[in-house]
């Protein structure tokens, strides 16, 4: 049992060594600094204490018997890659040391060797190993929060979102994202640097519609101490901050032709150069930029750059409308009905005429105005349930959604606790909503009954079978009636 004085551990190290005294007096040192020291005498012991429990920081000789330091390296790295290692030997030479290196190791250490020498340089690896624990761990949590689940919905719209992101998501080509306010196009650039290998890096955004002309370029290029009034010290850019990472240029098309041919210039050498300085600096940056226009009308008038906007537009992602998707609505809306609830004493729950109130919606702010609408809602309202009356929409309602027979009277006394119902029932709602996608995928694809399965994620058989219930044919069909 661990004395409650102990000084807590820090750091788990292994050290391997055939050779019994040394190994035995390099445990010895390090124990006295607080690490936490497991000894091994081969590198099959060496192994087996790795396959057993996490290490940090493998310390291990080069020459050994009968498998040597840079063997148990090559396998050390496949238990565990993130593991630090230092390697150990009488016999040091530049050879050894770079192949070592090579081959994955931190760092090299040649016996005999001054204790001194021998902390310095494990407090320097473990630290490297700590920073690692930490990026791996933001980059989890980055990933949770704004990865492909974040992206809400099953619609044939977003699915091929989702699709065409993760096709680009791993090369460093430069993105375009283009959609209405409200729609998610930061969500989306988010989602890209979570699955891109830039994840550990940083995400830095910038919205240029928010920040005044003058300011923007020292904003995203830096500027020298003394390059203007308030200019109080030197300041890196948003452009260096996002070096090794991704920068999310928001509204791109609300800048200047002026600042637009700067932008331009450090897109195409990788480099900036800070306001005030003449020296540029080499920044190492994918770039996804966004806007709320139509980029291409902006081009033909003049207001933005045609050699910008073709350097940005490597690759488009489109952000639809919600309106383009209601599907989407019943999902989107419990998604933010759990986050409300999640900071609420007083959970809230969806009634289904609340979900047809909203379905006969066309969201002119789109997927923000129904987060607005959900949390106005579940703050306001009085009982637990949300009804339509704790929505009040302000535009005029698409036709209402019709029901349909083919749902049971009892559905109705399920969901509404045995009462009259007030409106469509839940399935009738999903239902509505399913006869909708098909039908519009119907119109697309015509009799290519496997195209319109791939386009909705069904297979041919439930869609035969969902078509038959609902009384749905393809077009061609219909009209030969």
């Amino acid at each position: 049992m661990t004395d409650a004085n102990t000084p807590p551990s820090r750091g788990r190290i292994l050290v391997v060594d055939d050779q019994r005294n040394m190994r035995a007096t390099t445990a010895l040192l390090l124990r006295a600094e607080q690490y936490t020291v497991f000894e091994a005498a081969t590198g099959e012991e060496a192994l087996a204490h790795l396959a057993g429990g996490s290490m940090d920081l493998l310390l291990t000789d080069l020459k050994m018997e009968p498998m040597d330091g840079l063997t148990l390296l090559r396998r050390a790295l496949e238990v565990a890659p993130r593991l630090q290692v230092i390697m150990m030997t009488a016999f040091g030479s530049i050879e050894s040391a770079v192949e070592a290196m090579r081959l994955g190791a931190y760092d090299y250490v040649t016996k005999p060797f001054k204790e001194s020498e021998l902390r310095y340089r494990v407090e320097r690896a473990l630290e490297r190993a700590r920073l690692l624990r930490d990026v791996d761990n933001l980059a989890t949590d980055f990933n949770q929060r704004h990865g492909l689940s974040a992206l809400v919905g099953r619609s044939a719209a977003m699915r091929d979102l989702t699709t065409r992101l993760m096709r680009v998501a791993q090369s460093d080509a430069t993105v375009l994202i283009q959609g209405e306010s409200g729609t998610g196009k930061e969500l989306v650039a988010r989602a890209l640097h979570a699955h891109s290998r830039r994840k550990g890096r940083s995400f830095v955004p910038v919205n240029c519609a928010a920040i005044s002309e003058t300011l923007l370029e020292s904003e995203l290029f830096g500027h020298a101490k003394g390059a203007f009034t308030g200019a109080v010290k030197a300041r890196r850019g948003l452009f260096e901050e996002a070096d090794g990472g991704t920068l999310f240029i928001d509204e791109v098309t609300e800048t200047s032709p002026t600042f637009q041919s700067k932008l331009l210039r450090a897109l195409q050498e990788g480099e900036v150069r800070r306001v005030g300085e003449s020296t540029a600096l080499r920044v190492d940056v994918r770039t996804v930029a966004a806007t709320n226009r139509d980029i291409e009308l902006e081009v033909r008038e003049k207001r933005f750059r045609q050699d910008l906007y073709y350097r940005l537009n490597v690759v488009t992602l489109r952000v639809p409308p919600l309106r383009e998707r209601l599907e989407d609505v019943p999902a989107l809306a419990e998604h933010f009905l759990e986050r409300a609830n999640a900071r609420s004493p007083n959970p809230k729950r969806l009634s289904a005429s609340a979900v047809t109130h909203l379905m006969g919606y066309t969201f002119p702010g789109n997927v923000r105005e129904l987060e607005n609408l959900v949390e106005q809602a579940a703050a306001l309202a009085e009982g637990d349930e949300l009804l339509p009356e704790d929505f009040p929409l302000r535009q005029a309602r698409l036709a209402p959604v019709q029901e349909t027979s083919s749902v049971s009277p009892l559905d109705g006394q399920a969901l509404s606790g045995g009462g009259a119902s007030t409106g469509p029932t839940l399935a009738q709602v999903v239902e509505e909503a399913e006869r909708r996608a098909i039908a519009q995928s119907l119109e697309r694809h015509g009799v290519d009954l496997a195209r319109v399965a791939d386009e909705l994620g069904v297979s041919s058989t439930t869609l035969w079978r969902k078509m038959k219930r609902l009384n749905l044919r393809p077009p061609s069909e219909a009209s030969r009636e």
